[in-house]
């Protein structure tokens, strides 16, 4: 599995419940420029309309050698998954201050471009501050364990 790119701001602004793989409907030069690392999360979400789930947002650079065959950078991409597994994602979406955010994107053992999406209820400022706090007395502790070996 390789990662191409990981929304980090999804995993400190949101705690997320539960998450989910699907494939993501390409064209051209897009898988090409995704395979040199070309994309970014910059404001990126999905939304289910007429029983299909959309991502919008995403920007994957234009492929250079590609010319004029280039696609608009930040167009909505069709993510592909089972209807169940959607219906199943639109009713925990029914619950009031849940989002379905993209998390990572990756290329599979097989070679297909693959995108990881989490359902997520947004973080308090109180709730950020408190995960800081954590993770900063975690590492103290792990340093001193360190030291004292």
């Amino acid at each position: 599995m390789t990662t191409i790119a990981t929304n980090k701001k999804a995993y400190h602004n949101y705690n997320l419940l539960e998450k989910w793989e699907c494939g993501i409907a390409l064209n051209g030069g897009e898988v090409k420029s995704l395979r040199a690392g070309g994309a970014s999360f910059t404001d990126a979400f999905a939304h289910i309309d007429k029983g299909e789930l959309f991502l919008y947002n995403l920007y994957i650079n234009p492929y250079e050698q590609s010319s004029y065959l280039n696609e608009e950078p930040a167009r909505p991409r069709k993510l592909l998954m089972h209807a169940k597994e959607i219906e199943r994602i639109n009713g925990q979406l029914t619950r009031k201050g849940l989002t379905l955010i993209p998390t990572k994107i990756y290329f599979n053992k097989r070679g297909w471009a693959k995108v990881e999406i989490a359902v997520g209820q947004g973080k308090k400022l109180y709730d950020k501050r408190e995960d800081i706090k954590k993770r900063e007395t975690k590492r103290e502790i792990d340093r001193s364990i360190k030291i004292k070996r």
